[in-house]
């Protein structure tokens, strides 16, 4: 054999062998994910912000108000490319959050209550507070509609800076922010619904609801067939579209009634690939390749096809749709989203605008004072306890960072304030500066706190 062809086998040997040794807990795999989508995130924010600030505002709206449209017999559905974005892509955004909801509470750090307290309990703070603030602030009854904005925490900028630090802080931190974010999330999604909804057609509500409950027996019948609760999820995201409630709710009651049940045990599963690995062994023919050994692909796609069965649907599809949405969805909303004009000569009237000032506040000290107030009363009180590893210091680091709001801040923002150019204008504004700020004082407070004992 030539010396080339003998360095080609090594190196894919190499690169198979590095392919096994590279196992990653799922939760180190979605931090991975969410700090490389916080990158992707902030260049697609500053492409939007240059587009619009520097000459392109006029193109840069044409291309937002295209209109799109689809049509399947007599029906058409035609929408803006900012709608399909907004209401259709996000659709997948809100079910991947529907299904890491669902993964939290049945195994994660939801699942066990004396673990999850304190998240739950300074998600409920970081909630409560920005939105009062922001409501106390602003007196106009439309401006007070914007009360939703400040709530939201963007999770994958705030663990994009968190992956900065390192070393500096605890896994366990980590945890605790993603555990807050999910639940951060959830208090979103049921704000959306319940208080950002237009005037409801109860005839197509009657149909989301029972799409939704087909979608309930599916699950509890035993279909895992990942086709059919899309095909439903889809016809759920029309009804909901029809509804007047906002369309990518139907995301979230989609994933939630994916099967979390394994069809195989992992002992089942263990000796089902022990045997076909004997199988496999046996079936080698030197020299014949892979393609060329039936009996050997055989096996292989046996062993996928077990794999996939003893690997629950919703793991499955939390896996398959975390990097899509991660790396284009959201980049592709903030690019859709974050072009936001910047006028320097009246920027100062625009930053002491009610709206601007009740997002900002909102997000940069109600969020402080609502995660951090309320865990120190959890704490004090004993119904929440600190994660292992984690002094109090660095649980108020994380409640800055929980300031940076942007991803749901600005889709409750165009919820609220539809139709309201100035309003939207000003909250846009709040949210881009009290993330930048939150994120840059929520770096340095964990930077430099980080050696700081327990207070």
């Amino acid at each position: 054999m030539a010396l080339q062809d003998k360095e080609k086998i090594a190196t894919k040997d190499t690169t198979l062998e590095k392919a096994f040794n590279k196992v990653l807990t799922p939760f180190e795999e979605f931090i991975h994910q969410e700090s490389t989508s916080g990158l992707l995130l902030m260049t697609c924010t500053l492409i939007a912000l240059a587009l619009v600030n520097f000459g392109y505002l006029g193109d840069y709206e044409h291309i937002l108000h295209t209109p799109v449209g689809i049509g399947f017999g007599g029906i058409e559905l035609e929408q803006s490319l900012h709608h399909w974005i907004n209401d259709g892509l996000m659709a997948l955004f809100f079910f991947v959050v529907g299904l890491e909801i669902k993964r939290e509470v049945i195994v994660g750090e939801l699942s066990d209550l004396s673990k999850a307290s304190l998240p739950i309990i300074a998600a409920i703070g970081g909630m409560i507070v920005p939105a009062l603030l922001y409501f106390l602030i602003n007196s106009d009854p439309e401006a007070r509609t914007g009360w939703g904005i400040p709530m939201a925490t963007d999770i994958a900028f705030a663990v994009g800076i968190m992956v900065l630090l390192g070393s500096r802080v605890p896994k366990t931190l980590f945890t605790f922010l993603v555990a807050l974010a999910i639940v951060d999330d959830l208090g979103a999604v049921v704000v959306i619904a319940l208080f950002y909804t237009d005037a409801i057609n109860f005839s197509a509500l009657a149909i989301a609801l029972g799409l939704f409950l087909l979608l309930i027996v599916m699950n509890v019948v035993g279909i895992r067939k990942h086709i059919p609760y899309f095909l439903i999820g889809i016809l759920l995201w029309l009804a909901m579209l029809k509804s007047g409630i906002h369309a990518t709710l139907a995301g979230v009651l989609t994933a939630l009634t994916i099967p979390a049940r394994p069809k195989f045990e992992p002992q089942q599963f263990s000796n089902l690939v022990r045997r076909l690995m004997d199988k496999f062994d046996a079936s080698h023919k030197p020299g014949v390749g892979l393609m060329r050994n039936e009996e050997q692909h055989s096996i292989l796609q046996t062993l996928e096809n077990g794999v996939h069965m003893v690997e629950t649907p919703l793991q499955r599809l939390e896996h398959t749709f975390h990097a899509p949405v991660a790396f284009l969805i959201i980049p592709l909303f903030a690019l859709a989203n974050a072009g936001i004009p910047i006028d320097f000569d009246s920027l100062g009237e625009t930053l002491s605008h009610p709206v601007t000032i009740g997002v900002m506040v909102g997000l940069i000290l109600g969020k402080f004072i609502g995660i951090a107030g309320f865990s120190y009363l959890a704490i004090k009180l004993g119904i929440g306890k600190l994660p292992e590893g984690v002094s109090f210091v660095q649980i108020a680091g994380v409640s800055l960072l929980a300031g940076i709001g942007f991803t749901m801040s600005i889709f409750i923002a165009e919820l609220a304030f539809a139709g309201q150019i100035e309003y939207l204008l000003m909250a846009k504004t709040g949210i881009l500066f009290a993330s930048l700020i939150a994120g840059a004082c929520g770096y340095l407070w964990l930077y430099l706190s980080a050696k700081t004992k327990e207070v």
